[in-house]
């Protein structure tokens, strides 16, 4: 009993002794780093003045060719035929549709009858001025009786005249009930089914030319006045970018927009589908001294101003951190360009705004080289 007790008080010594041994050891780590201070380095820019900005503008416009027209008969009547549909790419002078005849083709043989019973009168009524200018000579008829006989021949040459023109405007009419393609494109659209009775003027198709394609597009009128006709500008399409020139500039405003319309003239390589959203894309100068700075060296400010961190030399190697007021003049999706409380060739924190405070001492990171950024 007594072997085992000596043997507990000799374990209990040999542990505290480890634990002392190993608080000692601590104590000596921690005493060795808190001599040790760490600053925080930070990525940093020179400002460079720049005496003005360049401000990209995008305005919006739809596509449309040249030739768009809605296409249709010049007459009412019974859609008789259709040879096309949606889609359909067709030439100049393809048939497209027609109406029906019958009518026409019967008020045409009427006439045709007509100028044939008048041709008759018209040759009876000559060899009767033959004869009866004959006996004028021989005193066997009257100056009256002839007169009247000149007059029944011109009468009837002149009923000859209308009926010919009544005949030419049938066969017209006949012609006209055939709709033909007046250029070379695409039907877009269908408006009427088969045997419907169309109205006069109405489109039986929409027409999209196979002409280069144009960009109608409204900007202000200031804008406006900066720009000449066959000046070249970038033109955005869908995912396509072209530089497209200026083939008319609009002589009014758009009571509606406020815009002046541009007529803007694609390339011949273009591919573009009528009514297409297209975008002019606009860059002007604005003459404005300042400076860019990506969009992460910004943070809030108070009563709508914004700061920057710069960093201004302590003791060496150390920077301290000032913090500054500014104004953003504008903006894209990677840099603002701003003046205020700033001068050029200051460093300013670019980088990790949140890691430092005003009056913080920091080091500048390094590059590559070992020179500070």
């Amino acid at each position: 009993m007594f072997a085992v007790s000596t043997l507990a008080q000799r374990l209990r010594f040999w542990v505290i002794g480890i634990s002392i041994f190993a608080l000692n050891g601590c104590g000596s780590e921690v005493k060795e780093h808190s001599q040790t201070v760490e600053y925080q380095s930070v990525l940093t820019q020179p400002l460079v003045l720049n005496d003005r900005y360049q401000k990209i503008q995008t305005y919006t416009g739809t596509i449309r060719s040249a030739n768009t027209t809605g296409i249709g008969f010049e007459l009412a009547g019974k859609l008789n035929s259709i040879a096309v549909d949606s889609g359909d790419v067709v030439k100049k002078d393809q048939l497209l549709a027609q109406l029906d005849t019958d009518l026409l083709i019967a008020e045409k043989q009427q006439l045709e009858a007509s100028l044939l019973q008048t041709q008759a009168d018209i040759d009876l009524a000559k060899s009767t001025l033959a004869r009866t200018q004959k006996l004028k000579t021989q005193n066997y008829v009257s100056a009256q009786q002839l007169d009247e006989t000149q007059q029944q021949v011109i009468s009837l040459q002149a009923n000859q005249k209308r009926i010919e023109a009544s005949l030419t405007a049938a066969k017209l009419k006949i012609e006209k009930s055939t709709l033909v393609a007046p250029f070379d494109g695409v039907i877009s659209q269908r408006y009427h089914n088969l045997g419907e009775v169309i109205a006069l003027g109405s489109a039986v198709f929409n027409l999209v030319g196979s002409s280069q394609p144009v960009a109608y597009i409204g900007v202000p009128v200031d804008i406006a006045q900066q720009l000449t006709a066959q000046q070249h500008v970038d033109v955005r399409v869908g995912k396509q970018t072209f530089t497209a020139q200026i083939a008319g500039i609009s002589a009014e405003v758009n009571p509606t927009s406020r815009t002046v319309q541009l007529r803007i003239q694609l390339p011949e390589s273009a591919r573009a589908i009528n009514g297409e959203i297209a975008y002019l894309v606009y860059q002007q100068d604005h003459f404005v001294a300042g400076y860019w700075v990506p969009m992460s060296a910004l943070t809030d400010g108070v009563r709508g101003l914004w700061n920057v961190y710069v960093v201004v030399k302590d003791d060496a190697p150390l920077y301290k951190i000032e913090r500054r007021d500014v104004e953003i003049i504008y903006t894209n999706e990677q840099q603002a360009f701003i003046k205020g409380a700033i001068q050029a060739n200051e460093q300013i924190v670019v980088d990790g705004l949140h890691k430092v405070v005003v009056g913080q001492n920091v080091i500048l990171a390094q590059n590559t080289r070992g020179e500070a950024l």
